[in-house]
């Protein structure tokens, strides 16, 4: 069974960085894609930042140049590292991890961790 583990939430006030990781556990024959996805209060699921297996990646449009994502060699493990936050990018944000296990493909998410922006 594929878990996604997150963590490096928390409060952080406006300007400052938090960084996020989520580590995949389980038998993966392949990775696609791995990347972060927010959902604020009343707002639906948006894309923050993935990183796809051959090496690119693509960005939020209001998170370009602030955020980035990178991940392990071992692509076992996503950070995202996000600087300059706003008060808008408080939600919760989600790991999810898109690849091949058990000969199917498959679409995986993380349990969420709390990002607030605040002072």
């Amino acid at each position: 069974q594929v878990q996604l583990a997150e963590s490096g939430g928390g409060l952080v006030q406006p300007g400052g960085s938090l960084t996020l990781s989520c580590a995949a556990s389980g038998s993966i024959s392949r990775f696609n894609a791995m990347g972060w996805y927010r959902q604020a209060e009343k707002k639906e699921r948006e894309l923050v930042a993935v990183v796809f297996s051959g090496g690119q990646s693509r960005y939020g449009d209001s998170v370009k140049g602030r955020f980035t994502i990178s991940r392990d060699s071992g692509w076992n493990t996503v950070y995202l590292q996000m600087n300059n936050l706003k008060p808008e990018d408080t939600a919760v944000y989600y790991c999810n991890l898109r690849g091949l296990w058990l000969g199917e493909e498959h679409d995986t998410w993380g349990q969420g961790s709390q990002v607030t922006v605040s002072s």
